[in-house]
């Protein structure tokens, strides 16, 4: 089928990077054959269809190839391979400034695992190799060397029609990867397409092969979900289809809890719509509420994150997201209640948490019944903690030990203060001065203060 059936979509070998084209150039001169395939090909044809790339142009991320040579005949045509999955056909091309996955054209046999096919046959038709692919959209196929479009299941016209459908028949390419159910959830979002009804009807009773989906690969898909325009989009598919209840429980529940008018779940999506595109930033949109306060729902957001597989430093990202979730707005704090805030929430985190507050805020103004001039102050609220807290960080007030215009060392020195516990308990009382009152950070106001911190205390235990 050639890209001129649906009017005002192409693509051509112009655009292709010069090396992919040596690539094929060099397949072809061996007398194989190679075609782009996958995801090159499905988001260069829809940003033609929904826009705004032109008519022959390309948008893609990464490019594969999939071609007739076995790996040993790629390997033996290129100087720089890297045997990536050689017993399933794929190997890495290293080009000039890019990598090219080259996979042979090969069906499958038997998922005993719900992953990984129990048997690869090598074959010489296209057509074959698109047959196992997940969904239409993702089995098209463009010949670099012949310009032709091959799309054998309609792809092109579910591209148009904003659709996304399994090819064949669902249940039977659900039963080959458990992961597949969770991609559909994943690309409903990521390219804002709506779910076939046959492909949906076939989610929930393939459950049993996604249970046994990796962790790490569910939280690869969560990842990129997140990063969609609209995260809901994936997330209501989960719910609505069970893929939820089975990977995350404790976000399934918040259905059946209420938050007004609305469940508690509907709020999160939407709070997690309004964040900015940051994976820890959304997580803790999603996860913010889990529990009745902060300090439950961080527990429980991070025992989700662990069993996901997420890494230390995204779950400690989000763990301080979710704790922090209680702002100094009402009333409007003290310049002193200010700076320990900032103290407290980091001079990088503050600015997370005020965006975070931000899409609470919105979220819950778009809720049914919701006050609309009660959220209107609230973001005025948040409006003005931010400035502040802008202009307070400007005038660079000490807001950590190392700021102080003193130290240990010298406090030993110039005290006698040896050393042990006494120091760090003077350090931090310093600090809590000049939080009050930061013009008092001199040596000399220092030194004076721990003074008579020390005297206080000596009179204290003489009194005992």
């Amino acid at each position: 089928m050639g890209a001129e059936t649906l009017a005002g979509v192409s693509l051509g070998r112009a655009g292709l990077p010069p090396a992919l084209l040596e690539l094929c150039q060099r397949l072809s001169g061996a007398g194989q054959r190679a075609w782009l395939v996958g995801g090159c090909v499905r988001d260069s044809l829809r940003a033609q269809l929904i826009g705004p790339a032109q008519p022959g142009s390309w948008q893609a991320k990464d490019w594969d190839l999939a071609t007739d040579a076995t790996p040993q005949q790629v390997m033996r045509l290129f100087r720089r391979v890297i045997p990536t999955g050689v017993d399933h056909g794929t190997v890495t091309v290293l080009l000039t400034g890019m990598q090219v996955e080259v996979t042979t054209l090969r069906t499958e046999v038997g998922y005993a695992d719900g992953r990984r096919p129990d048997q690869v046959d090598f074959v010489s038709s296209i057509e074959e190799d698109l047959a196992r692919r997940d969904f239409t959209v993702n089995a098209i196929a463009f010949e670099p060397q012949t310009e032709a479009l091959i799309d054998p299941f309609g792809g092109l016209e579910d591209l148009r029609s904003r659709r996304l459908r399994a090819v064949g028949q669902a249940a039977r390419r659900f039963a080959e990867d458990g992961l597949r159910v969770l991609r559909a959830a994943r690309f409903v979002a990521t390219l804002e397409f709506e779910l076939d009804p046959a492909t949906a009807s076939a989610i929930r009773p393939s459950l049993d092969t996604y249970r046994q989906v990796s962790a790490e690969r569910i939280r690869d898909e969560w990842n990129k979900a997140l990063l969609a325009r609209e995260p809901s989009r994936a997330f209501v598919v989960m719910h609505e289809h069970g893929l939820l209840e089975v990977s995350a429980p404790e976000l399934w529940a918040l259905a059946a809890q209420r938050a007004g008018a609305e469940d508690r779940l509907s709020l999160a999506l939407r709070r997690t719509d309004r964040c900015a595109p940051q994976l820890e930033l959304r997580l803790a949109a999603l996860l913010r509420e889990l529990g009745p306060n902060a300090a439950s729902s961080a527990q429980l957001a991070d025992a989700l994150l662990v069993r996901l597989r997420y890494s230390n430093a995204e779950r400690k990202a989000v763990g301080r997201a979710v704790r922090g979730r209680e702002l100094p707005l009402d009333p409007e704090p003290s310049d002193a209640v200010l700076r320990r805030w900032l103290r407290d929430v980091g001079v990088d985190g503050y600015a997370d948490l005020c965006r975070l507050e931000r899409a609470d805020v919105l979220a819950r103004g778009q809720a049914p019944g919701a006050d609309v001039s009660a959220s209107s102050a609230r973001l005025s609220q948040l409006d003005r903690l931010e400035q502040r807290a802008a202009a307070e960080l400007e005038r660079k007030p000490p807001l950590s030990l190392s700021q102080l215009a003193i130290d240990g060392k010298s406090l030993m020195t110039e005290l006698g203060v040896p050393p042990g516990p006494e120091i760090g308990k003077l350090l931090a009382a310093l600090l809590d001065q000049v939080l009050e009152q930061p013009q008092l950070n001199t040596r000399d106001s220092l030194l004076e203060r721990a003074r008579r911190l020390r005297a206080e205390t000596a009179a204290a235990a003489t009194d005992r």
